[in-house]
């Protein structure tokens, strides 16, 4: 295995004829000619690979097949109706078996569950480097990746795309260590009125300042500064995720399982997430969908917390400040979830701008204008089908919490009771997300 011309070629080849193909300099047959010649005529039988190496030739053939899909399907939109034939005439490896057949088969060599496609875990996860949060010294959280060097592999080596891929890593790494700190708590190992119970829910609430932070530092970068462009996303970037198989999922940030799992675990106002959780369970891993079934079959942490205190929504919500203010002296637990869940809160309006200022309003200005959509991959409506009406149901639905009353508290009061010096964490050490 060629291991290290593989990764330059995925590194360096392959956006390179990707953009050439785009502005119309070159076929795709330029690019399925030096696929078959780099890479998959040398390519071993899957059952002789390691788990780890499946892993990661899984994200270089799911960016390689991507590209083929996304320029034979533009170049011919018939074959949208019937995505396998993209890959016609790609064999691989010395038996020539179909390309469609040996991804599926290296993604049973993964020992992981990953889909016969590329996904989230593939494009994102493992294509990026280790990536570790920090908590005052301390390493709280990781996510590894598959390659040694420290760069996303991507599409067309656009400076947008790449710290995207690192927004969506760096989101997952603090999700992931905010939900492992409730993770106790919802097995119920911990228990919930305990005091570590509160410096937990605390420490979440810091995590998802830093993941607010984190998006809203994005958001403001321009793409003259390396940050991502509402153009490149919808024309280039979003293009590439087209299916491979009539009705399979194509990878989207949608499909971040920690994302999912902290709705789970806090709780959402909306009777169809359930659903919507199971919908996307074919493009997950199955230590993911594991992880998912078990937080469906549970309580709410923030309902699981008003019942140990013996309080219910309606009192939390019809109290008068003053009364409001009583329970949460005699209850600061009340305080720190309710940091929590307006911090969860907020990055749901977060996510919802985000989706706005790349997607939605740019969409919305193009039909206004008269120029459509796009005939490849939709702008109307993100890959997993979420368009956005249901994306603001959700925002409302992750505001709609039930101790959003408790928010409305004296700033100062609400922080002492958290044992922070303000509820903005001015003050506060935040944790620092790092590349390794």
């Amino acid at each position: 295995m060629d291991w290290e011309n593989w990764n330059r070629w995925t590194l360096r080849e392959l956006p390179r004829l990707n953009s050439v193909i785009l502005v119309g300099d070159a076929s795709v047959e330029v690019l399925t000619d030096e696929l078959r010649r780099v890479v998959l005529q040398h390519l071993p039988a899957p059952d002789a690979l390691s788990a780890t190496d499946a892993r990661r030739l899984l994200v270089i053939l799911g960016l390689a097949g991507a590209s083929v899909a996304r320029h034979r399907q533009e170049a011919d939109l018939s074959l949208k109706e019937r995505p396998n034939r993209s890959f016609a005439g790609l064999a691989t490896g010395p038996d020539g078996m179909p390309f469609l057949e040996y991804f599926a088969a290296l993604a049973a060599a993964s020992r992981t569950g990953h889909p016969p496609r590329d996904c989230y875990a593939s494009l994102v996860r493992w294509n990026g480097p280790e990536t570790r949060v920090q908590d005052f010294g301390e390493t709280v959280a990781v996510l590894p990746g598959s390659f040694g060097d420290p760069t996303f592999r991507t599409y067309t080596q656009d400076a947008g795309e790449r710290a995207f891929f690192e927004l969506l890593k760096k989101s997952e790494a603090l999700e992931l260590a905010a939900n492992e700190l409730l993770e106790p708590l919802a097995a119920g190992s911990i228990g919930i009125l305990s005091p570590d119970a509160s410096r937990r829910a605390v420490g979440a609430a810091r995590l998802l300042a830093a993941l607010i932070r984190l998006n809203q530092d994005f958001a403001n970068r321009p793409s003259a500064h390396g940050g991502l462009s509402a153009v490149h996303f919808m024309d280039v970037f979003r293009q590439f995720a087209v299916h491979w198989r009539t009705g399979d999922l194509p990878p989207s940030g949608a499909q971040d399982p920690e994302f999912l799992r902290r709705d789970l675990l806090l709780g959402i106002d909306l009777p169809a997430y359930p659903d919507q959780v199971r919908r996307i369970f074919p493009a997950l891993l199955d230590c993911e969908r594991a992880a998912l079934e078990r937080c469906l079959g549970r309580v709410p942490l923030p309902t699981v917390l008003l019942d140990a205190l013996g309080l219910s929504v309606s009192d939390i919500a019809n109290a008068p400040p003053a009364r409001l203010l009583g329970m949460a002296r005699a209850h600061p637990q009340l305080a720190a979830w309710g940091l929590l869940l307006g911090a969860n809160a907020k990055f749901g309006a977060v996510h919802l701008m985000l989706t706005e200022k790349y997607l939605f309003k740019p969409q919305r200005a193009r039909d206004q204008a008269g120029r459509g959509d796009r005939a490849l991959v939709s702008n109307r409506r993100g890959t997993t089908g979420m368009d956005e009406p249901l994306l603001v149901r959700l925002t409302r639905a992750r505001r709609s919490h039930p101790l959003r009353a408790v928010l409305g508290l004296p700033a100062r009061e609400l922080a002492g009771l958290c044992g922070l010096k303000s509820i903005d964490f001015a003050g506060t050490t935040l944790p620092e997300v790092q590349l390794a």
